[in-house]
């Protein structure tokens, strides 16, 4: 597949701060195209190289060492040394640059206190202060920029990646081919991200041929696509899970059975039908398919009214129950109908449910990170790091960002021996064994992961997207 000119309509083209932590798609397909990080995901748990053609671990299992590829320039001409990855670290790691939707200060916490070297032109260094086995998790989501242009961030954009950007004006960011990329080529000499907010607009912007990919429609706007010869629909079941955390500090769903109660007393493929038109797969606990550690084996929640009464019952609440579910108005877009929707599952099970919405997102997600939520909060978790999804929201020792009361000191002591046993197939097993705790413990509701699609014209019939969900623009 090449072409001259590739138009892509999404719902939002805007860049940001690429050193921000954030898992909007739309975003990190933007910086993908412009920037590279050391090493890439190539499966979970496994990297291949990037700008790093290849690392090694010191025997302290503190020391990294990674050898920077030769003849790599900047979009400006210059070479890429050791010295652009340290201070691209230190810039990711500083506490002024902020962060999207409480994630301020999210990779400080991970590598804050390491310490960042260029011992040589070709080598970076990096010494953490504890053993961390995945620490290329984190490292694949960190791209890399010239020292001499951190400064210009983020009014300008400057990477090693395939495209570099030509041009940006409202409502239209184009981006073109880098000839002087060391190893990938772009799919096309020049790519246009137009914004475009509106999911059945976009898709039929690639019905009318105005543009060839119309990014993350909803499964209803797909329809007109079913009986056209020079337009596809491409699918992806994703990785973010929709689900609902619940407060494990203090409340009724300190208890473990009232957390599994609300686990069996909502019948997810109703859910799934209802509210996502069927445009979804249900999870079997706080990871999916995606991630490292995924434990296949482990069976999701039943549908079990009467199970769900009798935990309650043996929880004391015999005479009923009344919880509070904090919602916000948008991300996911179907929170509020979701509590509706639970409100009358559980009222089946004689629990009494109140709906409290927000309709400020970030300050929904600052309220969930000092974990002021009521009994339960609606929030999609979307890092695809398996050691982030842990060290932020479950681990009682770390209390991390998004952490809200779950204790298990086994839970704990594994999540500790998976970051000391560097074998990856080693800890993908400690992994299993935490989902499955996880699951029995239930500290969420787990709902469901969002299929995504995209229309694309006939001449990307053989295109798919990343597994991540990203477009990849260059092979």
């Amino acid at each position: 597949m090449k072409l001259d000119h590739l138009r892509v309509a999404q719902s939002s083209i805007d860049i940001g701060d690429p050193h921000i932590c954030s898992d909007s798609l739309n975003r990190n397909s933007i910086i993908d195209a412009i920037y590279e990080p050391l090493i890439q995901r190539s499966k979970p748990g496994y990297f291949v190289p990037a700008l790093a053609r290849t690392w090694s671990l010191e025997p302290d299992g503190l020391t990294w060492l990674f050898r920077i590829r030769d003849h790599v320039q900047f979009h400006n001409g210059d070479r890429l040394t050791a010295r652009d990855v340290v201070a691209s670290m230190n810039r990711i790691i500083d506490p002024s640059i902020g962060g999207a939707f409480g994630t301020q200060g999210v990779y400080a916490s991970y590598i804050g206190d390491a310490e960042f070297s260029a011992p040589r032109p070709d080598i970076f260094k990096i010494k953490t202060r504890e053993p961390m086995a995945d620490l290329l998790d984190l490292l694949s989501e960190m791209p890399i920029a010239p020292e001499n242009e951190l400064d210009k961030l983020p009014r300008e954009y400057t990477g090693t990646g395939p495209y570099f950007v030509s041009s940006k004006r409202r409502g239209e960011l184009v981006l073109e081919r880098y000839r002087g990329h060391w190893g990938k080529t772009g799919v096309a000499d020049e790519v246009s991200f137009i914004e475009v907010p509106d999911s059945k607009t976009r898709s039929e912007m690639v019905l009318d041929r105005d543009v060839n990919i119309g990014s993350l429609i909803d499964v209803k706007d797909t329809v007109i696509h079913q009986d056209s010869e020079r337009t596809h629909i491409k699918s992806l079941e994703s990785s973010l899970c929709i689900i609902f955390m619940m407060n494990s500090q203090e409340g009724a769903c300190s208890d473990k059975r009232i957390r599994q109660a609300l686990n069996y007393g909502l019948d997810i493929e109703a859910v799934i039908k209802q509210v996502k038109n069927g445009a979804a797969t249900r999870l079997n606990g706080y990871l999916t398919p995606h991630h490292f550690g995924y434990n296949s084996d482990t069976e999701p929640y039943p549908y079990d009214l009467d199970h769900a009464k009798s935990l309650l019952a043996e929880a004391g609440y015999v005479d009923g129950l009344k919880l509070t579910i904090d919602l916000p108005t948008r991300m996911p877009d179907e929170a509020l109908e979701l509590g509706e929707i639970m409100k009358t599952y559980y009222a089946k099970i004689g629990i009494d449910v109140e709906l409290v919405s927000y309709s400020d997102r970030p300050g929904y997600a600052e309220m969930v990170r000092d974990k002021q939520i009521h009994d339960l909060c609606c929030f999609d978790s979307s890092p695809l790091s398996t050691f982030r999804v842990l060290r932020e929201k479950i681990h009682s020792g770390f209390k991390g960002p998004w952490w809200e009361g779950y204790s298990n000191p086994e839970v704990d002591r594994l999540i500790n021996e998976a970051q000391r046993t560097f074998d990856t197939e080693k800890r993908g097993k400690i992994y299993q064994q935490v989902f499955q705790l996880i699951h029995d413990d239930a500290p969420w509701l787990f709902l469901y992961r969002p299929t995504y699609y995209w229309a694309v014209s006939d001449k990307l019939k053989e295109w798919r997207p990343a597994s991540t969900g990203i477009l990849r623009l260059a092979e």
